[in-house]
């Protein structure tokens, strides 16, 4: 190459980093991506270019990308100090503290006079001794005791000032659900006595399930699936008035992540636990990656039950999530689950009903596959943008489909900006139901209705509404909410 030539590469790299920084400012981080890896085509030996494409995986959750192109920006220039950071707050945001805490020890010995990595170096010590503590006091799921046998919530007794919702009985109904989401919508909360109750309630159903539900979907009626709300409740209620309450003749199937991130996450699964037990059989709840100990520790969940509920409630909802179902098929065609496929060909439905899922997600497998995995455009198989599962791709997609005699997969787990998005020549369908995610995000959200017999996808897209002046992460750990 001419040096003139050279010259001109450099110069165009430049340009097309202004512009990917611009369309990161206006949170198009899928666009900045792009441009920042044409630049990168251009000028590989720039450390800024991938650290800041880094920056935009972060992002978009892609923290396993994010985490290879801060390596490459270190590896260009081991003393460029963003390398480090970019790098330490995607481990931290995959759980991974001690890898996070050597990022930060070494960002403090580049900047030791810089009082904002001084702060983030301590506040990752703080999170690592937690950690550390916390798992020396912690007991096998094996050995756990179930804290749900521990709680007779017929013996808290009711204040005569409560002037909230109510249970009359063993049995929630619609009258108490109604009133219970006019309470969340003002900010209220309900008594711990009809929490409890909920939540057991709504155990014990789900726990009588398999792994893999099958769904039954009369001709002539339809089904509601919605993606990942993730505590956007006043999203939640809008969906309903969108598409109607839960009802026998109005089912849905929420497909995972229903808490973190947003800061109403104890509203949403006390509305949807409290639609499974008025509706056990037209009100499904799937599994999703953030129904797990370790990301409600991180992203908020954790926090929010503390302060709205009791430190009980945090074992409790731990235990519920690990019975939720994995994954569900409607009339024997449509099959829905949280993340997406499997790293091996030939799975079959009867392998995925016969997971034990009574536990915390495993680190690979097919639980782990079905919770974290994301498709890709190019045939085959590749590794996870997100560090964890694997991303696979149309001919993946089409095999899984003809050995189980299915027609289609409705997955979530990604922020689209329709909502939605249709790959894999029409055969894997995104579905996505938190607009506006994170505040920030200026995505629709959406929801598909399926009529029998047909199953044809009716995809439905909606704007975010308002909601309380409460920020996402409001709950989250001080080390998460200073890298947002």
């Amino acid at each position: 190459m001419s040096g003139t030539d050279e010259s001109t590469n450099l110069k165009r790299a430049e340009e097309l980093k202004t512009a990917a920084n611009e369309a990161f400012k206006a949170n198009k981080f899928s666009q900045a991506i792009e441009l920042y890896s044409e630049a990168i085509e251009l000028n590989g030996s720039n450390a800024v270019y991938w650290a800041n494409r880094a920056f935009a995986h972060t992002k978009l959750e892609e923290y396993g990308s994010a985490i290879n192109d801060a390596t490459k920006a270190i590896e260009v220039d081991p003393r460029y100090s963003k390398g480090y950071y970019r790098r330490g707050v995607a481990h931290l945001a995959m759980g991974k503290f001690k890898e996070a805490l050597k990022d930060f020890q070494q960002l403090k010995r580049l900047c030791p006079n810089d009082p904002d990595a001084s702060r983030k170096l301590k506040e990752c010590e703080k999170a690592v001794q937690k950690i550390k503590f916390e798992e020396a006091i912690s007991v096998q799921d094996s050995e756990r005791r179930s804290v749900a046998d521990t709680i007779d919530y017929k013996c808290i007794e009711v204040d005569a000032q409560y002037t909230g919702a109510r249970i009359e009985g063993d049995a929630v109904t619609l009258d108490f659900v109604k009133h219970m989401m006019e309470d969340f919508k003002k900010q209220k909360c309900i008594h711990k006595r009809y929490a409890y109750q909920i939540v057991l309630q709504a155990r014990e159903l789900l726990k009588a399930m398999p792994s893999l539900v099958d769904v039954a979907v009369p001709d002539g009626h339809h089904f509601t699936i919605c993606g990942d709300v993730h505590g956007q409740y006043y999203d939640l209620l809008n969906i309903f008035e969108l598409n109607g309450l839960p009802s026998e003749e109005n089912p849905y199937l929420f497909n995972g992540d229903f808490v973190d991130r947003g800061s109403f996450s104890v509203e949403v699964i006390l509305t949807l636990f409290a639609f499974k037990c008025l509706y056990p059989n037209a009100m499904y709840l799937a599994r999703g990656n953030h129904e797990s100990r370790g990301m409600n520790k991180i992203y908020g969940f954790e926090g929010e039950v503390r302060s709205k509920l009791s430190d009980i409630f945090v074992e409790l909802f731990a235990e519920v999530f690990c019975y939720l179902p994995l994954a569900h098929v409607i009339n024997g065609k449509v099959f829905v689950v949280h993340g997406g496929l499997f790293s091996t060909d030939g799975v079959k439905l009867d392998e995925i009903r016969s997971i034990d899922r009574f536990c915390e997600p495993p680190e690979e497998g097919l639980m782990c596959e079905i919770l974290w995995s994301d498709p890709q455009p190019q045939p085959g198989r590749g590794p996870s943008k997100r560090g964890v599962g694997l991303s696979f791709g149309g001919d993946v997609t089409k095999r899984f489909l003809e050995d189980n005699s299915l027609s289609l997969v409705v997955r979530s787990h990604e922020v689209k900006d329709e909502g939605y998005e249709i790959d894999h020549d029409g055969k894997l369908i995104t579905v996505f139901s938190a607009p506006n995610y994170c505040d920030q995000m200026g995505n629709k959200g959406a929801y598909i209705r399926l009529t029998a017999p047909e199953l044809k996808p009716d995809i439905k897209t909606f704007a975010a509404v308002p909601h309380p002046d409460v920020k996402p992460m409001a709950y989250a750990n001080n080390f998460m909410r200073m890298f947002q």
